[in-house]
């Protein structure tokens, strides 16, 4: 909160109010958690109603590609065509791959099968067959606002233990989005991540986590899931991040590829699982923008 408005003037957040009759208790509010040591968002990382609504907007293309691929991935297909998809579907609904480009990512969705953690490139080579599973992570701009969720499908019979993993990520998904709160903390998320993760037995990746998002393709704040209840940012309402927490079926060291620097990969070879949702906090919790 470091410029300084006027009571009378008009509030920072453009709804064309008065700064005391719209977001001067908010903005004391988070002063308070600030004195008290904590960690508060700065006004750039919280957006407005107009904002949301565009998020939104490019929130149905993500998931209207996700749906597609769902009903059309199988086994047989290599990854390439999945991301000729994604491709195709997010430019004929208006919107641009964000991966594509973005810091020499050569591809428009990122396709990790198995022991790959994230950022898997599609590939021609890279058939799907039984047994598999494969994150999908569909990230898409439209009119200046990103949108970001990803899912994982088991192809055809999969093994007990990796129906398992991927069952239990998207548990600690479910679970982590019942702690956004808010005037709670990241770290209340982090927490019940972690936890339901440990439970079963698997690790949760701690290089990588989710992210603020929506004006930009990554944002603050960084969003890990090895924290603890009352740590982490302060969640108020106006914040969108990602849910995203990379779950291990051993242990959570990971290897990144030497040769292209993106692809990463469980250090120890067995699989992991990773499901993501984009949520904004609201007034009394959270909205699921996509998925």
């Amino acid at each position: 909160m470091s410029v300084k408005i006027g009571r009378n003037d008009p509030c920072w957040c453009g709804s064309g109010r008065k700064y005391k009759t719209c977001h001067a208790a908010f903005d004391e509010r988070i002063v308070r958690y600030a004195s008290a040591g904590h960690v508060v968002p700065t006004r750039d990382i919280i957006k407005t109603p107009e904002q949301i609504a565009g998020i939104k907007e490019s929130a149905k293309i993500n998931i209207a590609v996700l749906d597609y691929i769902e009903e059309h991935i199988h086994e047989g297909m290599n990854t390439a065509e999945i991301d000729h998809m994604v491709y195709g579907l997010t430019t004929k609904m208006g919107g641009i791959p964000a991966p594509l480009n973005y810091e020499g990512y050569p591809y428009s969705v990122c396709t990790s099968v198995n022991e790959q953690v994230c950022h898997g490139f599609p590939s021609e080579k890279v058939v799907l067959k039984e047994g598999d599973i494969i994150n999908v992570d569909c990230s898409t701009v439209l009119n200046g606002y990103f949108s970001d969720s990803s899912r994982m499908f088991c192809i055809g019979e999969v093994s007990r233990e990796k129906q398992h993993l991927v069952d239990v990520t998207r548990e600690c998904v479910e679970l982590g989005l019942k702690e956004v709160k808010p005037w709670g903390f990241l770290g209340d998320m982090g927490q019940a991540v972690h936890d339901h993760a440990f439970a079963n037995g698997y690790s949760v990746v701690r290089e990588i986590g989710g992210h603020g998002v929506g004006l930009k393709f990554h944002e603050e704040p960084w969003v890990g899931y090895n924290s603890k209840r009352g740590t982490e940012m302060l969640m108020v309402p106006g914040m969108v991040f990602t849910i995203e927490p990379m779950v291990n079926m051993g242990k959570a060291d990971i290897i990144i590829d030497k040769k292209n620097n993106w692809e990463v990969y469980t250090a120890d070879g067995k699989p992991s699982a990773q499901w993501e949702i984009m949520v904004a906090v609201t007034e009394d919790g959270a909205d699921v923008l996509s998925w």
